[in-house]
């Protein structure tokens, strides 16, 4: 009893998120006759704070996102931040929330839940406004700034786990400085416990899959380049605990670099389009396996499909077709803890 008792007095200290059970999301459709998880990946769409209120790229990028998710299917859609350019939004009564996404991305397929995380550009706004916009709405998913989601793979006895991080808060804001480099944490406390939650998570994870996602990148070869803070505190966990990949916005194309067996995919081109190349060179040599950011594309995101033996990431480009396919495998659960 003083065990139970002692324990319960842990949790409220802590905070639940380090107490909670494991619980799993529901898939939207049925699960019946299906034997895996598919879902979309988009960064950097967040529209203009100017009438339309969208960019042609965001336009037509939804666009080809519903006809994707129509055609080789989605459950749920990973936003990777940047949700409204360029300062956020101010309330949770904000027009931005229609003018740049509920008028957006309307295709019936695309009516599934959408999985939030905070970038730079929401940080200087209201992130709070954004998360209480999930009572408001059926499909926005975003109940802290950092959490976890976890899912059953229909019918084969398998598991996917996706991380959800604010690298804001963990490495701080970038748009203050010439380079666009962020120069450490707002808030140390707010930081440090995000971190300890994190490594809490991925050793206790064994997920069949384990994705993290965040808004800044840790490996990129164009304008923001690699984010120290994330080498730092971020791909030593990724390396020890085996993750499959970890996806992430920022920089405004679509990139795709394989790294001590992880993955790292860049899909920051939903509202804008960079060709910059300038840290080709800052990256692990040979690691770079596909960049795109021509404006010919009209934008781009990513398509997962996660199986019991694999995971296909599909790099779309918004005028219709697909540019780059690559598979990953499912995690070694022995080797987990060794590195």
């Amino acid at each position: 009893m003083m065990a139970l008792t002692l324990l319960t007095t842990l949790c409220t200290i802590l905070s639940v998120v380090y107490c909670y059970p494991t619980a799993f999301q529901d898939l939207m459709e049925s699960s019946r006759n299906r034997s895996s998880i598919k879902f979309l990946a988009v960064g950097d769409w967040g529209g203009v704070p100017h009438p339309p209120y969208i960019t042609p790229v965001e336009k037509t990028t939804a666009l080809e996102m519903g006809r994707v998710a129509e055609q080789m299917g989605a459950d749920f859609v990973l936003a990777l931040g940047d949700n409204f350019y360029y300062t956020g939004v101010d309330s949770v009564d904000s027009p931005r929330f229609k003018d740049t996404f509920e008028s957006v991305y309307t295709a019936k397929s695309l009516q599934i839940p959408w999985y939030v995380l905070a970038g730079n550009h929401d940080h200087a706004g209201n992130v709070r406004a954004q998360m209480e916009y999930s009572r408001r709405s059926d499909r926005w998913r975003f109940p802290y700034y950092y959490y976890e989601l976890n899912f059953r793979i229909p019918n084969v006895n398998k598991t996917l786990s996706i991380i959800m991080l604010d690298t804001i808060m963990l490495c701080g804001n970038s748009d203050d400085y010439e380079d666009e480099k962020p120069r450490g944490p707002l808030v140390s406390v707010d930081a440090n416990r995000q971190l300890i939650w994190l490594q809490e998570r991925m050793a206790q994870n064994k997920a069949d899959f384990l994705l993290l996602a965040g808004h800044y990148p840790v490996w990129s070869v164009s304008k923001h380049g690699p984010t120290d803070c994330l080498l730092q505190k971020l791909r030593p966990l990724l390396v020890k605990y085996k993750a499959t990949a970890y996806f992430c916005g920022h920089d405004h194309n679509l990139q795709y670099i394989k790294d001590a067996g992880v993955g790292y995919v860049v899909s920051g081109a939903g509202n804008f389009l960079d060709t910059d190349v300038r840290h080709w060179h800052h990256v692990p040599k040979d690691s770079v396996k596909f960049f795109t950011g021509q404006a010919s594309t009209l934008g781009g995101f990513v398509h997962a499909e996660v199986t019991k033996k694999e995971m296909v990431l599909t790099f779309v480009q918004s005028r219709g077709t697909s540019l780059y396919r690559t598979v990953l495998p499912r995690r070694k659960m022995e080797e987990i803890g060794q590195y």
